[in-house]
């Protein structure tokens, strides 16, 4: 990545980060008929708190990680539950340190924490069954995604998540699924418009 992107990054503060993430505008067509059912700041006390057993704000802020902001987009009621559904379409734009921070992240707590969890309760009666390596395509520098899968009671949920660097920020790109499927494509479509959304928004252009 070009070297004056990676600087530009750090005049980046935390109120650029919602300007990153995609609006209806932006979101892919598969989620035409969406809407907006959450969105926010993911400050660490946040994330630790709906991370893996043992997340801390500490051990984040330790690991390079300020703060984020999240956008999730949800069917409407009328388009019902079924296998294949995509219940969520979401874009986070995390701030990091540095871009070596951002790398640590993806691997060490991101890749990490789901391959070390697999077997575990994940909360509300999900357990974690498997977690794969994808491969990505299209983005500018570092990225890696996984497909998760778990399972309870009321059966499976499938989870197709991408991070990728762009200088100090992480962006992430996940599609929730009803049922055991992959969306790499879906999700990619997702990780390269956030990318383009990120790096306007740190040239100026926004």
């Amino acid at each position: 990545m070009q070297t004056s992107l990676v600087q530009a990054t750090y005049r980046i503060s935390e109120h650029d980060l919602e300007f990153m993430v995609l609006d209806k505008d932006d979101i892919p067509s598969d989620f035409d008929r969406y809407q907006i059912i959450r969105e926010g700041i993911l400050d660490n006390t946040t994330m630790a708190e709906h991370g893996f057993s043992g997340s801390t704000a500490a051990k984040f802020e330790s690991a390079g990680r300020s703060t984020g902001f999240m956008r999730e987009f949800g069917p409407t009621a009328d388009m019902g539950v079924h296998d294949g559904l995509n219940f969520v379409g979401a874009t986070v734009a995390h701030l990091f340190d540095t871009p070596d921070s951002v790398v640590s992240w993806m691997y060490d707590v991101f890749v990490k924490d789901f391959e070390d969890n697999v077997g575990e309760s994940v909360g509300e009666g999900q357990q974690l069954i498997s977690v794969e390596r994808l491969v990505t395509s299209g983005l500018f520098d570092e990225s890696v995604a996984l497909r998760v899968l778990q399972g309870g009671s009321a059966g499976l949920v499938s989870s197709t998540v991408i991070d990728f660097r762009v200088g100090r920020i992480l962006g992430v790109a996940f599609v929730g699924s009803v049922g055991d499927h992959q969306r790499l494509d879906l999700a990619s479509e997702l990780a390269r418009s956030l990318e383009k959304r990120i790096v306007k928004v740190v040239l100026g252009a926004f």
